[in-house]
């Protein structure tokens, strides 16, 4: 049958490539990756399982290993370094966590308009977080010197008491935090000027025709929108704070008197200066399970708060 002339072509089914060649396909695809799935597995995956192996057993890393059992993790718990390194980084990851979110949060808004140079105002506020962990610690070693830092020089022009800072015991978590501020707030002001332009802008120009103030728009229209971003971050940040080694590496090794000795740099310590590999291995699962679990808790009754809302 034809229409208008034109004398219309039986359909054919659509053609079958052969199983050789979507096996050929699949093996190429499978050589390109393979290199990095070997890099990630002897990165992750086989120090992980040997770490778990090592937990349950005492080696020094010359000597057969041998095995104890849960001694290790039963040792965690009458542990007095072990129970300092804990609770300084607590108190780190109580005054850094809330800290970082606040200072990304202001500065995120500052950050979210158009003004002249708005790229370069951006730029500047991210720099810091590339920069490495050693060049974070020479420019703390640098600003809080009690002999010849910066800011002991500008205390002492201004004629005020001078501080010992990264020497004092009561002092040099505060210093650490201050600096980790100025490193991680990037990350924090990034994630809430993605989620703070995200935001119809239509809708904030009805509440404001509404006659709702600042205060209001941001409470009512703006943060329940940001809350979300806000617990992503926030557990994103208790994980780097729990984590915390490379800049008391760079600055303190742990003092003075231990008051920056935090538990992974315990684990450091632990491991590769006493060579008690077993009970590191023992801590760092202890606190792998930790986190894990608080992760788990949070994002749980995140979402349950988001399904009553």
């Amino acid at each position: 049958m034809t229409t208008l002339g034109v004398r219309s072509r039986p359909q054919t089914a659509p053609t079958r490539r052969p199983r050789r060649r979507l096996t050929g396909e699949a093996l190429a695809g499978w050589g390109f990756v393979a290199p990095a799935l070997v890099v990630v597995g002897g990165l992750t995956l086989f120090p992980g399982i040997w770490a778990l192996v090592l937990s349950f057993r005492s080696w020094d890393g010359f000597s057969p290993p041998t095995a104890v059992g849960t001694q290790n993790y039963q040792d965690l718990l009458t542990d007095a370094a072990l129970g300092g390194a804990v609770l300084h980084t607590l108190l780190y990851t109580v005054m850094f966590v809330p800290a970082s979110l606040l200072l990304g949060l202001l500065l995120a808004t500052a950050l979210n308009r158009r003004i002249r140079f708005i790229g370069l105002y951006r730029t500047a506020v991210f720099v810091p977080f590339v920069a490495s962990a050693a060049a974070t610690g020479i420019l703390t070693t640098y600003l809080f010197s009690p002999q010849f830092g910066l800011v002991n020089n500008v205390l002492r022009v201004l004629h005020l008491p001078q501080q010992g800072w990264l020497e004092d015991s009561h002092q040099a978590m505060v210093v650490i935090t201050i600096m980790s501020l100025w490193g991680q707030a990037a990350f924090t002001t990034v994630i809430y000027l993605a989620a703070l332009q995200d935001i119809p802008g239509e809708t904030i120009e009805a509440a404001r025709i509404d006659g709702a103030g600042s205060a209001q728009i941001f409470w009512r229209v703006v943060w329940p929108q940001l809350r979300p971003v806000t617990t992503f971050v926030g557990i994103y940040q208790t994980l780097q704070a729990v984590q915390l080694f490379d800049l008391v590496y760079a600055t303190t090794r742990g003092g003075p008197l231990d008051a920056t000795q935090t538990i992974v740099y315990q684990i450091w310590t632990t491991a590769f200066q006493k060579l008690q590999f077993g009970y590191g291995s023992a801590v760092a699962y202890a606190l792998f399970f930790v986190t894990l679990a608080v992760t788990v808790v949070v994002t749980l009754a995140q979402r349950r708060a988001g399904r009553t809302a």
